[in-house]
Protein backbone atom coordinates (compact mmCIF):
# COMPACT_ATOMS: atom_id res chain seq x y z
CA UNK A 1 0.00 0.00 0.00
CA UNK A 2 2.60 2.19 0.97
CA UNK A 3 4.45 1.59 -2.19
CA UNK A 4 1.26 2.22 -4.52
CA UNK A 5 1.01 5.92 -2.75
CA UNK A 6 4.72 6.85 -3.24
CA UNK A 7 3.76 5.54 -6.98
CA UNK A 8 0.90 7.56 -7.46
CA UNK A 9 2.78 11.01 -5.66
CA UNK A 10 5.74 10.44 -7.94
CA UNK A 11 3.09 10.21 -11.14
CA UNK A 12 1.32 13.34 -9.85
CA UNK A 13 4.74 15.24 -9.92
CA UNK A 14 6.47 14.08 -13.07
CA UNK A 15 2.86 15.60 -14.61
CA UNK A 16 2.60 18.95 -12.89
CA UNK A 17 6.59 19.35 -14.10
CA UNK A 18 5.49 18.71 -17.60
CA UNK A 19 2.36 21.21 -18.11
CA UNK A 20 3.00 24.44 -19.51
CA UNK A 21 3.39 27.52 -17.05
CA UNK A 22 0.58 29.73 -16.17
CA UNK A 23 0.32 32.76 -19.13
CA UNK A 24 -0.97 36.02 -17.13
CA UNK A 25 -2.76 38.25 -19.52
CA UNK A 26 -1.44 42.38 -19.08
CA UNK A 27 -2.76 45.23 -20.90
CA UNK A 28 0.26 46.84 -22.99
CA UNK A 29 1.60 49.89 -21.36
CA UNK A 30 1.46 52.96 -23.59
CA UNK A 31 2.82 55.99 -23.20
CA UNK A 32 0.11 59.08 -22.82
CA UNK A 33 -0.87 60.59 -26.17
CA UNK A 34 0.85 63.76 -27.18
CA UNK A 35 -1.19 66.40 -27.21
CA UNK A 36 -1.08 68.40 -30.92
CA UNK A 37 0.58 71.95 -30.03
CA UNK A 38 -0.88 74.92 -30.25
CA UNK A 39 -0.01 77.22 -33.08
CA UNK A 40 1.30 80.27 -32.15
CA UNK A 41 -0.70 83.35 -33.58
CA UNK A 42 0.64 86.20 -35.19
CA UNK A 43 -0.36 89.05 -33.09
CA UNK A 44 0.43 91.65 -35.62
CA UNK A 45 -1.47 90.09 -38.08
CA UNK A 46 -4.51 89.16 -35.60
CA UNK A 47 -4.29 93.25 -34.76
CA UNK A 48 -4.59 94.16 -38.20
CA UNK A 49 -7.37 91.89 -39.37
CA UNK A 50 -10.63 94.20 -40.10
CA UNK A 51 -13.35 93.22 -37.47
CA UNK A 52 -15.54 95.78 -38.97
CA UNK A 53 -19.01 94.46 -40.54
CA UNK A 54 -20.45 95.22 -43.41
CA UNK A 55 -23.02 96.71 -42.15
CA UNK A 56 -24.51 98.55 -38.72
CA UNK A 57 -28.09 98.74 -36.77
CA UNK A 58 -28.56 102.05 -35.36
CA UNK A 59 -29.21 101.56 -31.55
CA UNK A 60 -31.39 103.94 -28.98
CA UNK A 61 -28.73 107.04 -28.19
CA UNK A 62 -26.71 106.44 -31.09
CA UNK A 63 -25.35 109.17 -33.33
CA UNK A 64 -23.88 108.78 -36.84
CA UNK A 65 -20.65 111.25 -35.40
CA UNK A 66 -20.01 108.11 -32.73
CA UNK A 67 -20.63 105.59 -35.01
CA UNK A 68 -18.56 107.07 -37.79
CA UNK A 69 -15.91 107.24 -33.94
CA UNK A 70 -16.65 103.26 -33.49
CA UNK A 71 -15.31 102.15 -36.82
CA UNK A 72 -12.94 104.61 -37.41
CA UNK A 73 -14.27 106.20 -40.54
CA UNK A 74 -15.25 109.55 -41.47
CA UNK A 75 -19.11 110.09 -40.60
CA UNK A 76 -19.41 112.12 -43.70
CA UNK A 77 -18.33 109.26 -45.74
CA UNK A 78 -21.03 106.93 -43.86
CA UNK A 79 -23.73 109.88 -44.60
CA UNK A 80 -22.61 109.82 -48.07
CA UNK A 81 -23.33 105.92 -48.67
CA UNK A 82 -26.10 105.82 -47.29
CA UNK A 83 -27.88 108.85 -48.87
CA UNK A 84 -28.02 110.98 -45.37
CA UNK A 85 -28.24 114.62 -45.61
CA UNK A 86 -27.37 116.76 -42.87
CA UNK A 87 -28.30 117.36 -40.22
CA UNK A 88 -27.24 113.88 -40.34
CA UNK A 89 -30.36 112.55 -38.37
CA UNK A 90 -30.66 108.67 -37.81
CA UNK A 91 -33.02 106.40 -36.64
CA UNK A 92 -33.60 103.11 -34.20
CA UNK A 93 -33.19 100.07 -36.17
CA UNK A 94 -31.68 102.04 -39.18
CA UNK A 95 -29.41 99.51 -40.96
CA UNK A 96 -26.30 101.56 -42.07
CA UNK A 97 -23.63 100.25 -45.36
CA UNK A 98 -20.25 100.06 -44.01
CA UNK A 99 -18.67 97.61 -46.76
CA UNK A 100 -17.61 100.26 -49.36
CA UNK A 101 -15.99 102.08 -46.49
CA UNK A 102 -13.31 99.15 -45.03
CA UNK A 103 -10.93 99.22 -47.81
CA UNK A 104 -11.14 103.23 -48.70
CA UNK A 105 -7.38 104.69 -47.96
CA UNK A 106 -6.90 108.29 -47.28
CA UNK A 107 -4.55 109.91 -48.87
CA UNK A 108 -2.26 112.14 -46.27
CA UNK A 109 -0.70 115.50 -48.06
CA UNK A 110 1.72 117.23 -45.33
CA UNK A 111 0.71 121.10 -45.58
CA UNK A 112 3.99 122.91 -47.89
CA UNK A 113 5.73 125.73 -45.47
CA UNK A 114 7.70 128.33 -47.15
CA UNK A 115 10.69 130.31 -46.11
CA UNK A 116 8.51 132.88 -44.27
CA UNK A 117 6.69 130.37 -42.44
CA UNK A 118 3.43 130.66 -44.24
CA UNK A 119 1.58 127.32 -44.19
CA UNK A 120 -0.15 126.36 -47.41
CA UNK A 121 -2.43 123.38 -47.33
CA UNK A 122 -3.34 122.02 -50.85
CA UNK A 123 -6.48 122.45 -52.18
CA UNK A 124 -8.44 119.56 -53.31
CA UNK A 125 -9.13 119.30 -57.15
CA UNK A 126 -10.74 117.15 -59.57
CA UNK A 127 -7.84 115.34 -61.61
CA UNK A 128 -7.33 116.33 -65.21
CA UNK A 129 -5.86 113.73 -67.34
CA UNK A 130 -4.26 114.95 -70.54
CA UNK A 131 -2.74 113.31 -73.56
CA UNK A 132 1.40 112.57 -72.99
CA UNK A 133 3.50 112.52 -75.84
CA UNK A 134 5.40 108.82 -75.82
CA UNK A 135 8.94 109.31 -74.32
CA UNK A 136 11.95 109.09 -76.17
CA UNK A 137 14.02 105.67 -75.58
CA UNK A 138 16.88 107.28 -73.31
CA UNK A 139 19.29 104.64 -74.49
CA UNK A 140 19.24 105.89 -77.86
CA UNK A 141 21.10 108.97 -78.77
CA UNK A 142 19.09 112.31 -79.37
CA UNK A 143 18.24 112.86 -82.95
CA UNK A 144 18.01 116.55 -84.50
CA UNK A 145 16.60 117.65 -87.65
CA UNK A 146 19.41 120.17 -88.97
CA UNK A 147 19.09 121.80 -92.40
CA UNK A 148 22.90 123.78 -93.46
CA UNK A 149 22.58 126.75 -95.35
CA UNK A 150 25.46 126.50 -97.91
CA UNK A 151 27.07 130.24 -99.08
CA UNK A 152 30.36 129.21 -100.59
CA UNK A 153 31.34 128.41 -103.25
CA UNK A 154 29.17 129.93 -105.66
CA UNK A 155 28.89 128.29 -109.09
CA UNK A 156 30.44 130.59 -111.59
CA UNK A 157 29.35 129.84 -115.75
CA UNK A 158 32.40 130.12 -117.52
CA UNK A 159 32.53 130.62 -121.19
CA UNK A 160 33.05 127.10 -123.64
CA UNK A 161 36.43 126.60 -124.98
CA UNK A 162 38.45 124.09 -125.39
CA UNK A 163 40.98 125.06 -122.19
CA UNK A 164 38.03 124.75 -120.15
CA UNK A 165 36.94 121.55 -121.61
CA UNK A 166 40.27 119.76 -121.28
CA UNK A 167 41.12 121.21 -117.52
CA UNK A 168 41.36 118.57 -115.40
CA UNK A 169 38.56 119.48 -112.66
CA UNK A 170 39.44 118.70 -109.28
CA UNK A 171 37.92 115.93 -106.97
CA UNK A 172 35.94 118.08 -104.02
CA UNK A 173 36.71 117.17 -100.49
CA UNK A 174 34.90 114.99 -98.69
CA UNK A 175 32.57 117.05 -96.40
CA UNK A 176 32.68 116.13 -92.88
CA UNK A 177 29.19 116.01 -91.15
CA UNK A 178 27.66 118.59 -89.77
CA UNK A 179 28.12 118.43 -86.08
CA UNK A 180 25.10 120.42 -84.21
CA UNK A 181 25.59 121.41 -80.59
CA UNK A 182 22.60 120.81 -78.80
CA UNK A 183 22.20 122.33 -75.14
CA UNK A 184 19.56 120.77 -72.77
CA UNK A 185 17.76 123.81 -71.10
CA UNK A 186 16.44 122.73 -67.89
CA UNK A 187 14.23 124.98 -65.49
CA UNK A 188 16.23 127.07 -63.25
CA UNK A 189 14.87 125.19 -60.15
CA UNK A 190 14.35 122.09 -61.38
CA UNK A 191 15.55 119.14 -59.34
CA UNK A 192 15.10 115.46 -59.65
CA UNK A 193 13.74 115.17 -55.91
CA UNK A 194 11.17 117.62 -56.77
CA UNK A 195 9.23 115.75 -59.26
CA UNK A 196 6.15 114.03 -57.40
CA UNK A 197 3.34 111.86 -58.37
CA UNK A 198 0.03 113.50 -58.87
CA UNK A 199 -0.99 110.31 -57.19
CA UNK A 200 -0.85 110.93 -53.36
CA UNK A 201 -0.15 107.24 -51.74
CA UNK A 202 -1.40 106.62 -48.01
CA UNK A 203 0.64 106.50 -45.54
CA UNK A 204 1.01 103.22 -44.11
CA UNK A 205 0.62 102.05 -40.65
CA UNK A 206 4.29 101.69 -40.05
CA UNK A 207 5.67 104.91 -41.28
CA UNK A 208 3.51 106.51 -38.94
CA UNK A 209 5.59 109.26 -36.43
CA UNK A 210 3.82 109.62 -32.98
CA UNK A 211 4.45 112.84 -31.11
CA UNK A 212 2.76 113.88 -27.77
CA UNK A 213 0.17 115.67 -28.05
CA UNK A 214 0.66 118.36 -25.21
CA UNK A 215 3.15 118.50 -22.42
CA UNK A 216 1.76 117.87 -18.54
CA UNK A 217 1.66 114.75 -16.11
CA UNK A 218 -0.63 111.59 -17.59
CA UNK A 219 -3.15 111.70 -14.68
CA UNK A 220 -4.76 108.52 -15.70
CA UNK A 221 -3.77 105.68 -17.75
CA UNK A 222 -5.57 103.52 -20.71
CA UNK A 223 -7.74 100.86 -19.49
CA UNK A 224 -9.75 99.42 -21.89
CA UNK A 225 -12.99 98.64 -19.44
CA UNK A 226 -12.99 102.12 -18.14
CA UNK A 227 -10.52 104.78 -19.82
CA UNK A 228 -9.95 104.53 -23.95
CA UNK A 229 -7.24 106.76 -24.11
CA UNK A 230 -5.26 108.47 -21.13
CA UNK A 231 -5.21 111.83 -19.56
CA UNK A 232 -2.70 114.69 -19.54
CA UNK A 233 -3.30 117.36 -17.03
CA UNK A 234 -2.37 121.35 -17.85
CA UNK A 235 -3.65 124.65 -17.73
CA UNK A 236 -6.73 126.73 -19.40
CA UNK A 237 -5.19 127.80 -23.28
CA UNK A 238 -2.10 125.13 -23.41
CA UNK A 239 -1.77 123.92 -27.03
CA UNK A 240 -2.84 120.98 -28.15
CA UNK A 241 -1.36 119.45 -31.11
CA UNK A 242 -1.70 116.89 -34.38
CA UNK A 243 0.38 113.90 -32.58
CA UNK A 244 1.09 112.93 -36.68
CA UNK A 245 -0.06 114.09 -39.82
CA UNK A 246 -3.21 113.78 -41.04
CA UNK A 247 -6.98 115.00 -42.02
CA UNK A 248 -9.59 116.68 -39.50
CA UNK A 249 -12.46 114.69 -40.09
CA UNK A 250 -14.33 116.18 -36.64
CA UNK A 251 -14.31 119.17 -35.10
CA UNK A 252 -17.57 119.97 -32.68
CA UNK A 253 -18.96 118.40 -29.52
CA UNK A 254 -21.44 116.23 -30.79
CA UNK A 255 -20.52 113.03 -28.69
CA UNK A 256 -21.52 113.10 -25.28
CA UNK A 257 -18.59 112.84 -22.49
CA UNK A 258 -15.91 114.44 -25.29
CA UNK A 259 -17.07 118.25 -24.71
CA UNK A 260 -15.54 119.88 -27.62
CA UNK A 261 -13.76 117.36 -29.45
CA UNK A 262 -11.07 116.91 -32.34
CA UNK A 263 -10.77 113.87 -34.79
CA UNK A 264 -8.08 113.18 -37.03
CA UNK A 265 -7.85 110.82 -39.54
CA UNK A 266 -3.58 109.50 -40.25
CA UNK A 267 -4.93 106.58 -43.01
CA UNK A 268 -6.86 103.79 -43.49
CA UNK A 269 -6.45 102.12 -40.49
CA UNK A 270 -5.61 105.10 -37.80
CA UNK A 271 -6.83 108.23 -36.16
CA UNK A 272 -6.50 109.59 -32.79
CA UNK A 273 -9.04 111.70 -30.47
CA UNK A 274 -8.60 115.10 -28.82
CA UNK A 275 -10.81 115.92 -26.26
CA UNK A 276 -12.65 118.11 -23.52
CA UNK A 277 -10.85 121.41 -25.72
CA UNK A 278 -11.16 124.61 -24.35
CA UNK A 279 -11.36 125.96 -27.89
CA UNK A 280 -10.93 124.34 -31.21
CA UNK A 281 -8.75 125.89 -33.78
CA UNK A 282 -8.50 123.57 -36.63
CA UNK A 283 -11.55 123.42 -39.12
CA UNK A 284 -13.22 119.98 -40.24
CA UNK A 285 -11.79 119.13 -43.56
CA UNK A 286 -8.21 120.43 -42.61
CA UNK A 287 -5.25 119.05 -43.64
CA UNK A 288 -2.68 119.47 -40.93
CA UNK A 289 1.02 118.84 -40.18
CA UNK A 290 2.83 116.36 -36.73
CA UNK A 291 2.99 119.19 -33.90
CA UNK A 292 0.54 122.03 -35.80
CA UNK A 293 -1.92 123.13 -33.09
CA UNK A 294 -5.38 121.91 -33.42
CA UNK A 295 -6.56 123.34 -30.10
CA UNK A 296 -6.71 124.79 -26.81
CA UNK A 297 -6.71 122.60 -23.49
CA UNK A 298 -9.89 123.04 -21.41
CA UNK A 299 -12.41 120.80 -19.04
CA UNK A 300 -15.43 121.07 -21.54
CA UNK A 301 -17.74 117.98 -20.32
CA UNK A 302 -15.21 117.33 -17.30
CA UNK A 303 -14.82 118.16 -14.00
CA UNK A 304 -10.72 118.90 -14.38
CA UNK A 305 -8.76 120.87 -16.99
CA UNK A 306 -7.39 117.99 -18.92
CA UNK A 307 -6.67 117.02 -22.48
CA UNK A 308 -8.39 113.02 -23.21
CA UNK A 309 -6.02 111.82 -26.16
CA UNK A 310 -7.00 108.60 -28.23
CA UNK A 311 -5.58 106.28 -30.82
CA UNK A 312 -7.71 103.84 -32.54
CA UNK A 313 -6.84 101.28 -35.01
CA UNK A 314 -9.55 100.22 -37.45
CA UNK A 315 -11.84 101.91 -34.68
CA UNK A 316 -10.71 99.89 -31.80
CA UNK A 317 -8.77 101.80 -28.92
CA UNK A 318 -5.28 100.86 -28.36
CA UNK A 319 -3.03 102.48 -25.30
CA UNK A 320 -1.49 105.62 -26.86
CA UNK A 321 1.61 105.60 -24.08
CA UNK A 322 2.83 102.56 -26.40
CA UNK A 323 3.14 104.74 -29.60
CA UNK A 324 4.10 107.70 -28.07
CA UNK A 325 6.96 105.79 -26.10
CA UNK A 326 8.76 104.27 -29.10
CA UNK A 327 9.38 108.05 -30.57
Amino acid sequence: MRLIIIFVTLLLVACESNSPAPVIERAPQTSKPKLPEAKSTDSKAAGNKDWRPDSHFVKKGETLFGIGLEYGVDYKEIAAANNIAPPYAIQIGQKLNLTSLKNRTTAVVEPAKTEDGVVVTPMKTESVVTEAKPAQDASKPAQYAVTPVLNEPKAVREPYSLEALNRVTPKPAEAKPLEAKVTEIKPADAKPSDTKSDDTKPTDDESITWTWPTQGKVVADFNEASNKGIDISGVTGQAINAASAGKVIYSGSDLRGYGKLVIIKHNKTYLSVYAHNSKIVAKEGQVVSAGQKIAEMGNTDSNTVKLHFEIRHLGKSVDPAKYLNQN
